[in-house]
């Protein structure tokens, strides 16, 4: 009775302090969507460039004009922009206080030439800055279902993102195509114009690439970050180069002023992503033989969601994409941090081989005002996928 006494009090009082906050309509969810709230709805699109109110659909001409030619205005008359080669192309820019919700699109092309840059506030540098298809956790360059909270990617290569992303002055979204081919894109960008609490952390993601690894070195997923935070979200593409098993590594997350040994400390890579044992299953095959095999899985804080295991021919590497979201588990930093990950498979004898894989990464973060200037991103020959 008493336990049960105690449950019903610490609900009122939750109900109540969630009662009595402001909402301003950034974190809508189950918890909260009941409430009401002076938020305003607004959405960007190649029909609406701005998002302003009562002007979506109004375009007299653009990409759909032909296949509307016997319809007129108002009936998908621009769906879609083309980017040209060689170009940036701005996707929205606000200038209020609000928060990004949601953001769809579909691009077409090669998707590790397309970056994604994210300016909060009128900065100068990006806070994101990634190919668009390794913010989506399609590095590979090849489809494959995900089905996570902040992420989605759906059949016919529809991504999602639902990461909020208050700012408190402006926002401005670009897409450069560093291709020598024009490319098509379908986009929309969800917002709400609202106030943002002081406490607000800016959304960063970062990308980055080593191939091969040096021998005995540790990957960089993420270095120089300075200031109060907490890092939300990793996304590898591993490329092996070995045979074998390739995911002993740890993952190490070096915070406040850490120096040779960090405070956070994994176990395996497979570990980290939230798997177990070579993310292996066991099942008969067609003559009865059991097997082992990688077994894809998404949920919705982390995955396994690509394996792709060659063709015996001419494309023959193991490749495997892998996500791991820091959502109920942010991990929170007051002053500066730094994260790496080991790529470790087995030598003969029961001893680990250093590996010299190809990793791709792009990482997660929330942190006050004023990131440091992040690495040059790599050049179009070292982004691509062969």
């Amino acid at each position: 009775m008493t336990k049960y006494f105690l449950s019903l009090c610490l609900f009122f009082i939750t109900s109540m302090c969630i009662a009595q906050m402001p909402h301003n309509g950034i974190d809508n969810n189950l918890g909260n969507i009941f409430r009401l709230s002076n938020a305003k709805t607004r959405s960007i699109s190649p029909e609406n460039y701005t998002g302003a109110k009562g002007r979506g659909g109004m375009a007299e001409k653009g990409t759909g004009s032909s296949a509307a030619r016997d319809l007129g205005i108002g009936w998908k008359i621009n769906p879609c922009v083309v980017i040209k080669a060689k170009t940036t192309f701005t996707i929205a820019e606000i200038d209020s206080a609000g928060s990004i919700q949601h953001i769809w699109m579909t691009p077409t092309g090669n998707w590790r030439y397309s970056i994604l840059r994210f300016y909060w506030d009128g900065e100068t540098t990006p806070s994101v800055e990634v190919p668009v298809g390794d913010f989506f956790g399609m590095g590979w360059g090849k489809y494959a279902a995900l089905n996570s909270l902040p992420v989605t990617v759906n059949p016919g290569s529809a991504f999602n993102c639902y990461w909020p992303m208050p700012f408190k002055k402006k926002c401005r979204i670009t897409m450069e195509n560093l291709d020598e081919k024009d490319m098509t894109l379908f986009y929309q960008v969800d917002y709400v114009l609202t106030d943002v609490p002081a406490d607000a952390a800016y959304f960063h993601a970062q990308f980055r690439r080593v191939n091969p690894l040096p021998y005995k070195t540790d990957y960089v997923l993420l270095d120089g970050v300075i200031g109060k935070g907490q890092y939300v979200g990793t996304y590898i593409a591993w490329g092996v180069h070995n045979n074998g098993w390739w995911g002993e590594g740890e993952i190490k997350f070096f915070m406040d002023d850490d120096t040779k040994f960090p405070t956070i400390c994994g176990t395996g890579t497979e570990d980290y992503f939230c798997g177990s044992y070579d993310f292996d299953t066991e099942k008969k095959n067609a003559a009865g033989v059991m097997e082992s095999n990688y077994t894809e899985f998404s949920t919705a804080y982390a995955g396994l969601h690509q394996v792709i295991r060659g063709d015996g021919h001419y494309s023959m590497a193991q490749r495997f994409g892998m996500y791991r979201w820091h959502i109920t588990d942010p991990i929170r930093f007051e002053k500066n941090l730094k994260v790496t990950i080991q790529a470790l498979g087995w030598r003969d004898g029961g001893r680990y081989l250093p590996l010299q894989d190809d990793i791709s990464s792009t990482v997660f973060w929330y942190q006050s005002e004023g990131h440091a200037m992040f690495p040059k991103l790599p050049n179009k020959e070292a982004l691509e996928v062969d």
